[in-house]
């Protein structure tokens, strides 16, 4: 390979891994960047960037006096396609109940995330996903982080605290013949929600902010050799070129 092309492949790669290093991360300074707050059945609901919620910066905040649960997510390209592509990825987010009252009295609920992949779903249901319950979250507990590592995305099992959903089978569960890698090799959508798969809730006033939802994905270590193994050719290279020149004075 020349030198040339060996630049180019160098430069391809450091440039995939400094957009995985840096990963990404939505404070909702700019506005919505992608993110809704699912459906709204009823019309009721209100959804805005507040910047009264006592944060380090603007907040998704979403009101719905009456509903089954809610949802935010997200489609575009800086949440969605290859999981795989890195060796493991963080998702994280902040969240702030104000109030979250079933029958007229505070309670706690599940925040889920989960990554669905609408390619091929499987007995007529809308999607396959994953998805892990990252924790309760309920009024007076201030802003909390809530965030999960998948150490493996390569993984076909469902690792420790995954689910699935797509099966037609009573439970929650991956369809025949597919994976946990498969899913994470096409997520279309990125959802932190409360509805969680096999649980049902009551009708729910919500009044919920979320903010800094971030993807930190840590690049395969083939990538890093491939880096330094051809930093280190160049370097080389650069070493002879530079003797040369000192032969010749």
């Amino acid at each position: 390979m020349s030198k040339k092309a060996l630049a180019g492949v160098i430069l391809t790669v450091a440039s995939a891994m400094a957009s995985a290093a840096s990963g990404t991360s939505v404070d909702f300074s700019n506005g919505m960047q992608g993110w809704d707050s699912g459906p709204d059945y009823d019309g009721t609901q209100g959804v805005w960037i507040d910047s009264s919620l006592g944060g380090t910066s603007p907040a998704l905040h979403t009101i719905n006096p009456m509903t089954f649960g809610v949802n935010w997510i997200n489609r575009t390209d800086a949440f969605t396609g290859n999981y795989g592509a890195n060796a493991s990825v963080t998702l994280g987010i902040d969240v702030l109940a104000n109030s979250i009252q079933y029958d007229g009295r505070e309670v706690m609920r599940n925040m889920v995330v989960e990554l669905r992949d609408y390619d091929n779903p499987y007995g007529g249901l809308p999607f396959t996903s994953v998805w892990y319950n990252l924790g309760e979250f309920g009024a007076g507990q201030g802003w909390q982080h809530l965030s999960v590592t998948i150490g493996d995305t390569s993984a076909t099992a469902l690792p420790s605290g995954w689910g699935g959903y797509g099966s037609t089978v009573n439970e929650p569960s991956l369809p025949p013949g597919r994976t946990f890698a498969d899913v994470l090799a096409g997520v279309d959508e990125i959802a932190f929600t409360t509805f969680e798969p096999g649980y049902v809730y009551g009708w729910t006033a919500y009044d919920v902010a979320v903010d800094n939802i971030s993807i930190s994905p840590v690049p395969e270590p083939a990538n890093f050799a491939m880096l330094a193994g051809g930093l280190g050719i160049l370097a080389l290279a650069r070493r002879r070129r530079d003797g040369k020149r000192i032969q010749k004075i």
